[in-house]
C-alpha cells in the first residue's frame, strides 16, 4: 500500500465541476495487418486482461483517511470490473472526422469515478468516412488521471498493450489475482496522527483545501484591484472554462519541418513548430477581429535535474513562458524572435521539447505523457517554483518513431487530448509518430465553438512557412554556381588525365564536377 504523493493530491482538491485533472490518448489502427484481418473488440478485452499484471495502475484505487488528515492511499480495488474500465463505442453515420474529434472531447471532459481505477479505455468503431482509413479501422482512447501516472515507474499504460511487429506474441492466460485487504478506517487514522508527529502542519491539511479551494477568487480579486505593470493581454482562452471541451488535429511530415527551420540559422525543429502554433493562433484571432496590439506568451514544461542528486534522480519540474511574437506580421521574423528565445534561454535548452522531436522518439509514449502531463498540470495548479502566468501551453509528448501493433493492428494515428483550466483554456499537445508531427489543440467550446477553424488557421500558417521555405531553397539552388564538365581525352605528361594530376587543395576548391548526362538524368527521377 503506497500513499498518493503530496503535490498528486493537488489534482484531486484542485478538481471542480467545470475543471478535471484528465489525460487522454489518441491513436487510430489499421486492421488489415492483424492476422484476420479485422479485430474484434474481445480480443482487445482479451489483451487488456492478458497485461493487467504489468502495472499496478490498473487495479489500484484510492482510499481517502478519515477527516482528511493525511493524503490518500492507492489500495487495490476488490471489486474490480475489467469489462467497466474497457468499453466498446461506435460513431453514428457517416462517421466523419468531425464526429469522432467530438466523441472524443465529450469522452474526456467526463470525470472519472474517484471510487475506481483512474483510467478508462474505449475502443471507438465506425470510422466510416476518415480519409486513407481501410474498412474497419477503429481507435483506442486511453483517458487517465494525472494523480494515476506514475512517473517513477514509467507507468506506460499504452506502451503495455502494444507490439513492434505485427505478429502479436501468444497470449498468456491472465495471472491469478488476489487482492489485498484494505486498510480500516481507525488504521488510517493511526497512520496520519502518527504522520503528524513528525509533520506537525498536516494537521492543517483539511483548512489548507478550503483555503486552496477560494484561493483563486482571492487572486482574482486582488489582480483586479493591483494589475501588474508587465501583465499579458487577454484573449477569450483566458477565462473561465466550461464543462465541455473540444478537441482538433493536424498532421505534418517532420521532414517539411525540418524545411521550415532553415528559414532561420541554427533553428530547431521545435522552435518551427512554435512558430506555426503561434501564427495559427494569430490567424484565429485576427479572424476574429480580437488580435491584440501586445505580444502574447506560451507555457512550454520543463524538467531539470540537480547535479548533485546524478542521473539517476527524479526531474524537478519548472516551467518557461515563451513570448510568441503573435503580434509579428512576418512569418520569418516571428520564427527568428522565437528562436532567439529558445536559445538563450538556460531552461529551455533543456527541455522536453528543446531537442529534435527524433531524438527523443524512442522514449515510452506513456512514460513521456506521464511527466508532461504531471508538468502542466502543476503549472496549471501553480505549484511550480515559479508562477506561470501565459495566454496557452503548448507540450510534447513524443511517440515511437518506427510503427507499432496493438494486436497485429498498425498503429497509424497518435496524439493527446490535454487538460485546460480556468486562465488557461488553450493547450496544443504536439504528438510526434513515426515521421510525422501531430498538433493538436485543446481548448472551452465556449471558447473555441470552432475547433475546425482553427485547426485550418495552423494548417495555413504551416503551408504559408512551408512555401516560403521552398521558395528560398529554389533560389538558393538557382543562385549557387554550376560545375563545368573538364574537356575529355586531356591527358597530363605521365599518361594519367589532368583531373587526377591536379593537387587535392585544388580539386576542393573547384567543386564538383558534373555527372554523365545519364547519370544526372537518373538523378531527377529518383528526387
Amino acid at each position: 500500500m503506497r500513499q498518493l504523493s503530496k503535490n498528486d493530491a493537488l489534482f484531486l482538491a484542485s478538481e471542480s465541476a467545470h475543471s478535471n485533472s484528465n489525460v487522454s490518448l489518441v491513436q487510430i489502427y489499421d486492421p488489415s495487418t492483424a492476422p484476420a484481418g479485422k479485430l474484434q473488440f474481445k480480443s482487445i478485452l482479451a489483451l487488456v486482461q492478458s497485461r493487467l499484471h504489468r502495472s499496478p495502475v490498473f487495479r489500484q484505487k484510492l482510499r481517502s483517511v478519515p477527516l482528511g488528515i493525511d493524503e490518500p492511499y492507492w489500495i487495490e480495488d476488490e471489486n474490480f470490473d475489467l469489462e467497466y474500465h474497457v468499453r466498446n463505442v461506435a460513431l453514428p453515420k457517416p462517421g466523419d472526422w468531425r464526429q469522432f474529434c467530438i466523441q472524443t472531447s465529450r469522452i474526456h471532459a467526463r470525470p472519472l469515478d474517484l471510487n475506481r481505477p483512474l483510467w478508462e479505455l474505449y475502443v471507438i468503431e465506425g470510422l466510416d468516412s476518415l480519409l486513407d482509413l481501410p474498412k474497419d479501422s477503429f481507435a483506442l482512447l486511453t483517458k487517465l488521471h494525472n494523480a494515476a501516472i506514475d512517473v517513477r515507474r514509467g507507468t506506460a499504460i499504452i506502451t503495455l498493450l502494444h507490439d513492434m511487429t505485427p505478429e502479436p506474441p501468444q497470449q498468456e492466460p491472465p495471472e491469478p489475482w488476489f487482492p489485498e485487504s484494505p486498510p480500516g478506517s481507525l488504521e488510517l487514522v493511526c497512520r496520519g496522527l502518527a504522520r503528524a508527529v513528525t509533520s506537525p502542519g498536516r494537521l492543517t491539511r483539511p483548512l489548507r483545501k478550503v483555503v486552496a479551494s477560494v484561493a483563486p477568487a482571492v487572486r482574482s480579486f486582488a489582480a483586479d484591484l493591483l494589475p501588474s505593470q508587465d501583465a499579458l493581454p487577454v484573449t477569450r482562452f483566458n477565462s473561465i472554462v466550461s464543462p465541455y471541451r473540444v478537441f482538433e488535429t493536424r498532421r505534418f511530415q517532420l521532414a517539411e519541418f525540418r524545411e521550415i527551420r532553415r528559414l532561420v540559422p541554427r533553428a530547431t525543429v521545435n522552435d518551427a513548430i512554435l512558430a506555426v502554433c503561434a501564427g495559427g493562433l494569430r490567424r484565429y484571432l485576427d479572424r476574429n477581429e480580437e488580435l491584440p496590439e501586445q505580444d502574447l506568451s506560451t507555457l512550454m514544461p520543463v524538467y531539470v535535474r540537480d547535479p548533485e542528486t546524478g542521473p539517476g534522480s527524479r526531474p524537478e519540474v519548472e516551467w518557461e513562458r515563451v513570448m510568441l511574437g503573435v503580434n509579428i506580421a512576418d512569418p520569418v521574423k516571428r520564427l527568428a524572435y522565437i528562436k532567439a528565445q529558445t536559445a538563450s534561454s538556460r531552461l529551455i535548452a533543456r527541455a522536453i521539447g528543446a531537442r529534435e522531436l527524433t531524438d527523443i522518439g524512442t522514449h515510452s509514449p506513456a512514460a513521456t505523457l506521464a511527466l508532461t502531463g504531471k508538468m502542466l498540470g502543476r503549472a496549471l495548479l501553480g505549484v511550480g517554483r515559479r508562477a506561470p502566468i501565459a495566454n496557452c501551453a503548448i507540450t510534447n509528448v513524443p511517440g515511437p518513431s518506427i510503427p507499432i501493433y496493438l494486436n497485429g493492428a498498425r498503429m497509424t494515428y497518435f496524439s493527446a487530448i490535454m487538460p485546460i483550466n480556468d486562465g488557461l483554456g488553450l493547450v496544443f499537445a504536439v504528438t510526434s509518430y513515426d515521421g510525422k508531427i501531430i498538433v493538436s489543440p485543446t481548448s472551452c467550446r465556449e471558447q473555441m465553438p470552432d475547433p475546425e477553424v482553427f485547426a485550418q488557421c495552423l494548417r495555413d500558417c504551416f503551408r504559408e512557412y512551408l512555401a516560403l521555405a521552398r521558395k528560398r531553397a529554389r533560389a538558393k539552388a538557382a543562385a549557387a554556381p554550376k560545375a563545368r564538365p573538364a574537356p575529355d581525352g586531356r591527358k597530363s605528361s605521365g599518361g594519367k588525365s589532368a583531373r587526377a594530376a591536379q593537387p587535392a587543395a585544388r580539386t576542393a576548391a573547384t567543386g564538383p564536377r558534373a555527372a554523365p548526362a545519364g547519370r544526372r538524368r537518373s538523378r531527377a527521377q529518383a528526387g
